[in-house]
């Protein structure tokens, strides 16, 4: 009795955190789910997805995800590595010759003239590692962050169709030199045109093909569809609490299926949908009698590639890999003693820049789901930290709640 009563109040503390993240007006609205062993064990709506028109979250609504899109990009292209059409080490100039040449700064802030040649060309895995020196204008310093900024913003959308987007791209110097460091930025984004070259197709219709169908992730799109739009959750960003203003992406709703799709940030999805993604990487490839990849290359996709030196840099300002590494686009727990927040051994995530977050647990056969859709107004100059980010506190008492809650 004691244990089913401890059990209900571990519960009700978890509900709680949605609520009072919405009601002490840190996000607009949350959706969470928690699965364990087979089963979902929790889930939760709250708030609203569409403040102006109070249209509340549900279990079914679409959110942006992106950087969460990232890990499916590296799946997508583990599906050819598997097929023998992409090698882990290739050279990516085989598919996009726009990156023969390059050139590396010869300090990240320095001016744009200031560069020698790269000592090797960009491989595969370096795309998926984040150890490519292509890097994302918000996180990198000086002229560099500036132009990058300028030419692609977030990265999410563009104007561009992929091919004039690498041109682009690639007539920058990188910012630091293949292998050198975790540089964060626009490298998923190549994986994903560099896997649709080799497989002959468009990289959307690729992960249909290969992912998203197969798994029944119906709603999972770099476009929502007009009949789905009504799910749709509004983008909003924040400079503090009760503080919402719609930061819309057209691309999302356009009028047809964009052009240009963004592998590292561009997706959207439910929790349902994700769900079932994390349940692949922790079943070993497969959901169900669904198989997408090998036992043996998801193994890959959770071995840390990190060296101790890449790992002892900060990320995003914060000692990101304290008792972690990353393996192939997805971070994975080595030390639980030394991580934030409580998490097995193996486990392994990817968070998102709206504020979405998950993690998926072997040690405990546990997956936990929290998608908001509210972001910090952008720092000036491209500060690789801002003081308010909209929800964290709350993820970190979802994520603490749920082990209490869930976890032998």
């Amino acid at each position: 009795m004691e244990t089913s009563i401890g059990h209900e109040m571990a519960l009700e503390a978890l509900r709680a955190v949605s609520a009072n993240a919405v009601g002490q007006g840190d996000i607009p609205g949350v959706a969470t789910l928690v699965w364990r062993r087979g089963a979902i064990v929790h889930e939760d709506a709250a708030g609203l997805r569409d403040v102006e028109s109070a249209l509340p979250v549900e279990r079914s609504t679409i959110f942006a995800i992106a950087s969460m899109s990232k890990p499916l990009t590296v799946v997508l292209a583990l599906t050819l590595v598997e097929e023998g059409k992409l090698r882990l080490g290739d050279a990516i100039t085989r598919w996009a010759p726009e990156f023969d040449s390059m050139r590396v700064l010869r300090r990240v802030d320095g001016p744009l003239d200031e560069t020698e040649p790269a000592p090797r060309a960009i491989t595969i895995e370096d795309l998926m590692t984040h150890r490519s020196g292509l890097a994302y204008g918000f996180a990198t310093p000086g002229p560099l962050g500036r132009e990058l900024r300028a030419r692609f913003g977030t990265g999410i959308s563009s104007d561009l169709g992929p091919d004039a987007w690498l041109a682009k791209l690639a007539s920058l110097p990188l910012a630091h030199a293949p292998g050198e460091c975790f540089c964060y930025g626009h490298s998923t984004d190549v994986l994903g045109f560099v896997v649709a070259r080799a497989a002959g197709t468009t990289l959307r219709d690729a992960l249909h093909e290969r992912v998203l169908d197969p798994l029944g992730m119906s709603d999972t799109d770099f476009w929502v569809p007009p009949a789905k739009r009504k799910r749709f959750a509004q983008i909003y960003r924040s400079r503090s609490v009760h503080d919402f203003t719609r930061a819309p992406i057209p691309q999302f709703v356009a009028d047809a299926p964009p052009a240009y799709t963004s592998g590292g940030q561009g997706l959207v999805s439910t929790a349902d949908d994700y769900l079932t993604f994390a349940r692949l990487l922790l079943g070993g490839g497969a959901v169900g009698r669904v198989r997408v990849l090998k036992p043996d290359t998801v193994k890959l996709m959770l071995t840390d590639r990190l060296s101790a030196a890449q790992r002892s840099t900060h990320f995003m300002g914060r000692p990101f890999f304290r008792g972690k590494g990353f393996g192939l686009g997805v971070s994975v727990v080595d030390d639980p003693e030394q991580v934030e927040g409580p998490a097995g051994r193996g486990s392994f995530s990817w968070p998102g820049g709206f504020g979405g977050w998950w993690q998926a647990d072997p040690e405990n056969d546990l997956v936990l789901l929290w998608l908001q859709q509210c972001v910090p107004e952008s720092p000036p100059g491209g500060a690789q930290a801002d003081p308010y980010w909209p929800g964290e506190r709350a993820r970190t008492d979802f994520r603490e709640r749920s082990y209490a809650a869930f976890a032998s």
